[in-house]
């Protein structure tokens, strides 16, 4: 097996979206080439609600793949389609946006942290015009691995140890993972030739 090594650290960059949410960017920065098919990368985190309150009023997606992961706090996704779903902490919401979504994504609390990650997932051209779809899964959907005493792996999307997550991101096999590791320790995860991978 051959040890991939790190090509390039990104440092997050300050950012705001929606109606003012502030939060930071790793992925998605015009001055670094995109990490195909991972098209952008935020993290949102504040105690402060006049960080977040704001949310994610209606907007617009076309041909590619949302992830949003709450790690803490609720969020509320509508749609133009009529569909609905709550995001609460240790929930994921997978959106397919396909030929195109209007979506919303607004807080359901007026304190307290939030914090969360939304990663774009580009989809291959003969996927760009399927229809849209999303899937919402509570925290207790989503399987974990133990790692002994090294902490634990949260499946999000693809298999990890020969658990397979509910979501499998058929059009690009995207595997997403939550792990956590003690100070000091090592986790290692084969990827297969020709996949970009970052962390």
């Amino acid at each position: 097996m051959t040890t991939r090594t790190v090509h390039q650290v990104i440092k997050s960059m300050p950012a705001s979206d929606g109606a003012g949410v502030k939060l930071r960017r790793s992925l998605g920065q015009s001055h670094f080439a995109r990490l195909d098919p991972f098209l952008m990368l935020d993290e949102f985190s504040s105690e402060d609600a006049s960080d977040y309150i704001a949310g994610f009023p209606a907007h617009p997606h076309r041909g590619f793949e949302t992830v949003t992961y709450i790690l803490d706090g609720h969020m509320l996704h509508e749609d133009h389609l009529g569909n609905k779903g709550n995001l609460k902490s240790g929930g994921v919401q997978w959106m397919t946006a396909g030929r195109g979504i209007i979506h919303s994504e607004m807080p359901q609390q007026e304190r307290g942290r939030m914090r969360g990650f939304q990663l774009w997932i580009n989809l291959p051209a003969k996927d760009k015009m399927k229809p849209a779809s999303y899937r919402d899964l509570e925290a207790s959907d989503i399987p974990e691995v133990k790692l002994g005493d090294k902490g634990k792996v949260r499946v999000i999307a693809g298999s990890y140890g020969g658990t397979r997550a509910p979501v499998q991101a058929t059009a690009t096999d995207a595997t997403y993972l939550d792990v956590h590791l003690p100070a000091g320790a090592t986790f290692r995860h084969p990827v297969k030739d020709g996949y970009n991978a970052f962390a």
